[in-house]
């Protein structure tokens, strides 16, 4: 059995969706800006950090016509001592097959009904953060119509 960790929360705001297509064949492709955000954690010794999310944070999705949504967001972090590291975070969401139409049609779904997941690759850039770089890290996410929310989960050995 695999343990893990909660290190960190990283919470940012969600624009409105700017749609770039869709169709029956690819879904519904989308770019949402997230202009601002916090982060919240400890690290492997159990020291707080904080910090804000720099302003190019973008998710982009594509919600194929079976409800399935493949997600690509990319995070650049500031913490308030002045370290930064970057996020890369690829993931899915799923919904039951009741909600599909909903979300094809760009409306959202309780949270409490549906999967989602991601997994993170971070670069550090001071050596205080390696330790990020150095472990496997898996997220649970929720999403809401102006927020996102996510769980950063460090796999023990």
């Amino acid at each position: 059995m695999v343990s893990s960790k909660l290190m960190f929360t990283v919470s940012v705001t969600a624009d409105k969706p700017v749609v770039v297509g869709q169709d029956s064949v690819n879904g519904r492709r989308q770019l949402i800006n997230c202009p601002s955000g916090t982060v919240e954690g400890v690290d492997p010794d159990g020291k707080p950090f904080s910090g804000v999310t720099l302003p190019c944070t973008i998710d982009s999705q594509v919600i194929r016509p079976n409800g399935v949504c493949e997600l690509s967001a990319r995070y650049g972090i500031r913490l308030d001592d002045g370290r930064s590291f970057y996020i890369e975070n690829n993931g899915i969401r799923t919904v039951p097959p009741e909600y599909v139409e909903t979300v094809l049609n760009g409306g959202f779904v309780d949270p409490d009904l549906y999967y989602f997941v991601t997994t993170p690759k971070i670069e550090a850039y001071d050596d205080s953060l390696r330790w990020m770089e150095r472990h496997v890290f898996l997220c649970k996410a929720t999403r809401t119509p102006s927020a996102v929310e996510i769980r950063y989960y460090m796999v023990e050995k």
